[in-house]
């Protein structure tokens, strides 16, 4: 979130423009406009010492150097999950055969065993759905599992792609997002180009304004030498 970012560091430090714009990755004119509050969005500040990327000594460091260039802090290490079967909340614990449904319906390549550790079920479970022996077989209905919030989609994708591989058949691609993807792309492009855009436009009037008042004040000086 470098905008929300520089937006508390524009507010809560004495930090330069241009080490602020090089430590979030944007352009200075963004980070002016953010302090000039003419950027096209307003931004909530989000404190980069609570997020454990900057400490209170590199921005002191910073703030009484202007040249110095703020080093990112190496944030806390990711919590790993441990050997055993995958927790999974009592309220989703309903949703399991329906992704199991779905996963044996899409890729019948994808053995048992893989499915019990990323759904975290049993193969007694799975074998059931697989003969339709299942006691609540009629009222299960094939859903996504990533929908449903069983597993994440790079999980999924993962072992879609090494069931495949190891069935030696080519793994499926999902394009649906490509469109979504490129346009949300797009608007941030544009967003970004008009923030750069009205932040010049506004330096610019700034700049006019300043030449504009000196010309006004300019006979009332030559008046006051030739008094003199």
């Amino acid at each position: 979130m470098p905008h929300a970012t520089a937006s508390w560091l524009v507010d809560n430090t004495a930090l330069s423009f241009d080490q602020i714009a090089e430590f979030c990755g944007l352009h200075i004119l963004e980070v002016q406009a953010i302090a000039d509050d003419t950027a096209a969005t307003k931004y909530t500040g989000r404190d980069p010492v609570r997020a454990h990327e900057l400490t209170q000594d590199e921005i002191h460091k910073g703030e009484a150097n202007p040249d110095y260039r703020l080093k990112i802090s190496k944030g806390p290490e990711p919590v790993r999950r441990t050997k055993g079967p995958r927790y999974t909340p009592v309220s989703k614990r309903q949703d399991k055969p329906d992704g199991i449904a779905w996963i044996l319906r899409n890729h019948p390549e994808i053995s048992d065993g893989a499915i019990s550790k990323l759904i975290g079920t049993t193969r007694t479970t799975i074998q059931a759905l697989r003969d339709r022996s299942h006691w609540n077989i009629a009222n299960i209905v094939p859903k996504d599992p990533v929908t449903l919030g069983l597993c994440s989609q790079r999980e999924l994708d993962a072992l879609v792609a090494k069931a495949a591989k190891k069935a030696g058949i080519e793994a499926p691609t999902d394009e649906r997002l490509d469109g979504d993807r490129a346009a949300l792309i797009e608007e941030l492009r544009r967003e970004r180009e008009d923030t750069i855009r009205r932040a010049e436009e506004a330096m610019h009037a700034e700049a006019q304004a300043i030449s504009d008042v000196a010309t006004i004040l300019d006979p009332f000086s030559n008046n006051e030498g030739h008094v003199g």
